[in-house]
Parts: C-alpha cells; sequence; structure tokens
C-alpha cells in the first residue's frame, strides 16, 4: 500500500543536480513548508507541497502517515565507518589522556592492531550478530545507509569473515550497509618490515577474492606516513579497477603524503580525512565527482584540528560528513553529533551540513543516484526529527532527535 506522509513543518527534498552538490548548491535543501511525500512500496513516487502530492492518482487510497508538524528529511547516509569490531579500545583512550599520541600507541602494539586480534579471535557469527545490533542503532540516529570498512583482519580469511558479516548483517536489514574492503589498512604483525609483500596480498588475493564472492563495492587503502604510500594506493586502486571494484581512499590524515591527488587522478568517489589537505588539494576537488568525506568526530575524539571543511567548501569542493565510527578514534555513530560538530568547530551552517550528510553522503557511498534526496525515483529513506526547524538538528545534541525513521518504505524505528 502507498504511504502519504504529511503534516511537515519543513520538508527538505535536497532535489537538485545528478552531481556531488557544491558551489552554489552546497547548501541547498529544497526546502518546502507543509510538503508531503507519497511513497509506493520501496521507492518515493511524489514529493513537494502538499496540495500537489494530494492530486497524485495513489494518494486518495494511500495509508497517511503524520510526522506531527515536525522537520523531515532524507535518511542519513553515513559514507565512513569502520563498525565490525569485537570489543572497545579502553587501553588506548586512557593512554592519550596521559598524553601518548596515535604513533606511539600502535608502536606498542594498540591501535589498529589491538582490534585486529580481537577480531581474529572472533567468529564470523558473532561479528555479524554485533553488527546488527549496532544496526539498530544507526537506524534510531537517522542514518538509514552507511558504508562499512573490513581492515581488522589484515589476512585473506580475517578481511573475507568479516566481509562476509557485513553481508550478513545487510542481507537481514533493515540498515543498508555499501561494503568496502580495507585490506591496505596496516601491516600484520607476522609481517613487519614486510609491507610490499603483504600488500601483494592484498592486490593478488584479497581483493579478486572479495570481487568473486561478490563481498565488496569498493577498495580503500590507510594512505599516510607510516602506513601506506600514494604509490602503494595507486597499486590497490589498480587491482581494484580490475577487479571491478570502485575506490575510496584514508588520506591526508596523520600528514600530508600527496595521496588525495592520487586518488582523484584514479577517480575515487571519495577522499577521507584531509586533516592536512592544502589550498593545491582543495583545486583538485573544485568542481569534481570526488568527494572530500570528512569525519570530524575522529578529531573531537583524538582532540586534534579539524580538517579544512570551510576552505573545502570555498574553494568547489563537494563535502561529505560521516561517522568514522570505530572502537579507536571515533566511538561515534550519530550523524548528529557530527552535524553540530561541523557547525560549532568547522564553521558549516547548518545547511551546508545536512547537505553533506545526506545527499553528499550517498555519492560518497556511490548511491546518489538513488539515495540522499527526496525525489521521485530515489529510495523511500525518510527521517522524521523531533523538531520543528531543521537547524536545531545541529543545535540540541547529545540527546534523541528522531520521531521516527523510514527505509525502504517502512518505518523501521519509532521515538518510545
Amino acid at each position: 500500500m502507498a504511504i502519504l506522509v504529511e503534516h511537515i513543518s519543513q520538508l527538505l527534498t535536497m532535489a537538485g543536480s545528478d552531481i556531488p552538490r557544491s558551489g552554489v548548491e552546497k547548501d541547498a535543501l529544497g526546502l518546502l513548508r507543509d510538503g508531503a511525500v507519497l511513497v509506493d512500496g520501496r521507492t518515493i513516487v511524489a514529493a513537494g507541497p502538499r496540495e500537489r502530492v494530494l492530486d497524485h492518482a495513489l494518494a486518495a487510497r494511500a495509508e497517511r502517515l503524520s510526522a506531527g508538524h515536525r522537520v523531515v528529511t532524507p535518511g542519513f547516509v553515513d559514507a565512513h565507518t569502520h563498525p565490525v569490531f569485537a570489543a572497545p579500545r579502553l587501553d588506548d583512550f586512557e593512554a592519550r589522556l596521559s598524553g601518548d599520541d596515535y604513533r606511539s600507541i600502535a608502536a606498542r602494539g594498540g591501535g589498529i592492531l589491538q582490534t585486529v586480534r580481537g577480531v581474529r579471535g572472533a567468529s564470523e557469527a558473532d561479528l555479524a550478530a554485533d553488527l546488527r545490533r549496532r544496526a539498530f542503532e544507526f537506524l534510531a540516529a537517522g542514518s538509514t545507509t552507511i558504508e562499512a570498512k573490513s581492515g581488522y583482519g589484515l589476512d585473506l580469511d580475517n578481511e573475507l569473515k568479516i566481509l562476509r558479516a557485513i553481508k550478513t548483517a545487510a542481507e537481514r536489514g533493515p540498515l543498508e550497509i555499501v561494503a568496502t574492503l580495507l585490506g591496505a589498512h596496516a601491516v600484520p604483525p607476522e609481517l613487519a618490515g614486510r609491507k610490499d609483500d603483504y600488500l601483494a596480498r592484498v592486490c593478488e588475493e584479497m581483493i579478486p577474492r572479495a570481487a568473486a564472492q561478490g563481498l565488496a563495492r569498493f577498495v580503500d587503502a590507510f594512505c599516510d606516513d607510516g602506513y601506506f604510500t600514494p604509490a602503494d594506493l595507486e597499486r590497490v586502486a589498480e587491482a581494484g579497477a580490475k577487479a571491478g571494484l570502485g575506490l575510496k581512499a584514508h588520506v591526508e590524515q596523520l600528514s600530508r603524503t600527496g595521496g588525495l591527488a592520487a586518488a582523484v587522478r584514479r577517480g575515487a568517489v571519495s577522499v577521507d580525512h584531509l586533516d592536512h589537505a592544502t589550498p593545491q588539494d582543495f583545486a583538485a576537488l573544485a568542481g569534481g565527482r570526488t568527494v572530500a568525506c570528512l569525519v570530524p568526530g575522529s578529531n573531537y575524539f583524538l582532540a586534534k584540528p579539524y580538517p579544512p571543511a570551510r576552505a573545502l567548501l570555498d574553494a568547489g569542493a563537494s563535502v561529505a560528513l560521516a561517522t568514522d565510527f570505530n572502537p579507536g578514534t571515533c566511538p561515534c555513530l550519530d550523524m548528529r553529533l557530527i552535524l553540530s560538530i561541523s557547525c560549532t568547530q568547522m564553521r558549516l551552517s547548518p545547511a551546508e551540513a545536512l547537505v553533506a550528510a545526506t545527499i553528499n553522503g550517498a555519492h560518497a557511498a556511490g548511491l546518489g543516484g538513488t539515495h540522499g534526496s527526496l525525489e521521485p525515483g530515489k529510495r523511500a529513506d525518510l527521517v522524521c526529527h523531533d523538531a520543528e526547524d531543521y537547524r536545531e538538528l545541529a543545535y540540541w545534541f547529545g540527546s534523541p532527535r528522531t520521531h521516527w525513521t523510514m527505509k525502504s518504505g517502512k518505518v523501521v524505528y519509532r521515538a518510545p
């Protein structure tokens, strides 16, 4: 049965061009007062002024769903997460509070490698069950689609185990999950000092197997000082392209290596973090299809300077926001907190932040044609927020603000 969503104080459709939003579209919300959305099955068939939507042939017999004069937006698309892990990294957290940094923690076996040990010791069933539980937390926070990376296995069997856990959770729904193989996350301890040998395994074994089994849509690499180089990123990108997988990339986070330029040359859908990006990098992104995917929750948690969001937008780059949810550097899966951080710490406007968290997040996950805006033909992913004005979504923080969440035409979460 069709569903008519009505009694909306502000409807943010994000209607616009079919490319990542930048320039004059960087804050274009497609805002309508007293709007409505008509859904048939998994798809939006009409969205706009209520009286016009009511004229649609399906509207008369549609089930009515009231927003209670609240704000309705597209579901958030969280385009950068690491949600498959066995335990939090509480020792790392305490060590940082005592003054240790990312590299010193990693050097003594903490950081990524601590999570690797936990994942290697966990069963696939337990990893999938944990992700299923987290999936409902994402939905309760208004995220209807996430990108999920592997990267905590660092050998063939365990990387595939993580990707299978992601696939299991995605198939059981209702959260939609786009899988990324991040084999080039770090060099495993058993191959310490043999980065090239490990990278060969990533490119010659992991990527072809993951692609052949339909376990990933993208490949990714942590291109930074002490991890992988731009040349390594090029190898991963080439192997991914040969296997039919797209590219995302962790770049310019801990230092500037030139990884951003390499990723853009390779047609990456997104370049992520960018804490140390420069004006030269901004120019490489301006007006292009590669999205700058910023994860300021990590900067907050690590007490690090924030990425240059304002400069990127002003230079004409398209910007997405994501949580970077992971057990070590951002144990936060709530995009609403990321909206607030982006406004207060990176000086985005509430409108720019919402564009970044919806339609540009969709483009950063390779889904811009089907997700991220409320337009006919697109996926019926809607969130009714407990707010009358969209600016409240970045203003109120630290408390639940989701009234209900609809995924693919079904209400999958309601506030208690």
